[in-house]
């Protein structure tokens, strides 16, 4: 395909309201495949929330893959999408910050788990970023603060990375993002889309929280809101660059 049509799902999260956040996540999906999305990411943990610990510890994170990820799985071959999830893993006795790329046959077909991830004191740290081939095109996983130092992107372009896609919840504020998304673009010669979320938990505050599509260390479109959306986009896969200046916007009620 030469042009595929993205949505980011810059969702407001709760914490550890699996349910509800379910809810959310499967309508923004629905909204996405009505607006004729090939590819929907969603932000970093969508079922839990980030602060989930505080609420309902880690006893009720599932072996992979559990059954949010099927739900999950379940959808993009419903609706016929490509999905980036953003979620928890448990896996041989370990807790890991995932994201996973399933197919439109509902089929996980890539999944990265978060390297630099010292403030989630219950993930353990995933050791290597490898892309995920996807009709042609090899997509690298950045969760977050994955794109804080230079060596995760460098080893994602080093295997072949052509685009890089991170679902996020990283906000303004102390520790928050300070340039690390243009620069690793910049520096590796990528695009980087960024999918970030609203929101308010425990103590964090994501409502002015920014998702983005950035080329060359530029960024091109924009968007933070206090109130959940749908972003939508059509995307060059020839010139790896979108075909707009802004993102198409349905607000979640």
């Amino acid at each position: 395909m030469n042009v595929i049509r993205i949505s980011l799902l810059h969702l407001a999260l709760a914490p550890g309201l699996l349910n509800m956040n379910f809810a959310a996540l499967e309508r923004g999906i629905s909204i996405a495949a009505e607006q004729g999305a090939d590819l929907v990411v969603t932000p970093e943990l969508c079922i839990s929330g980030y602060q989930f610990t505080d609420r309902i510890g880690t006893d009720w994170i599932e072996p992979h893959p559990d059954r949010w990820t099927v739900s999950v799985c379940n959808l993009a071959r419903r609706h016929r999408l490509l999905i980036i999830m953003g979620h928890v893993e448990r896996n041989a006795g370990r807790l890991y910050n995932s994201s996973f790329l399933i197919d439109p046959d509902g089929s996980i077909i890539g999944r990265h788990r978060k390297i630099n991830a010292p403030a989630e004191r219950w993930a353990s740290v995933g050791e290597h970023a490898v892309p995920a081939l996807w009709d042609g095109i090899r997509i690298g996983m950045l969760i977050c603060s994955d794109a804080y130092p230079k060596r995760i992107a460098e080893e994602l372009r080093a295997a072949g990375a052509q685009l890089l896609i991170s679902p996020c919840a990283w906000g303004p504020g102390l520790h928050g993002p300070e340039g690390e998304w243009e620069s690793r673009s910049a520096e590796n010669c990528l695009p980087l889309i960024v999918c970030n979320r609203t929101g308010r938990e425990t103590t964090l505050s994501f409502t002015k929280a920014e998702s983005l599509v950035i080329k060359n260390g530029k960024r091109l479109l924009a968007h933070s809101s206090e109130q959940s959306a749908v972003l939508m986009f059509d995307w060059d896969m020839v010139n790896m660059l979108p075909r707009s200046k802004q993102f198409e916007t349905a607000y979640l009620e």
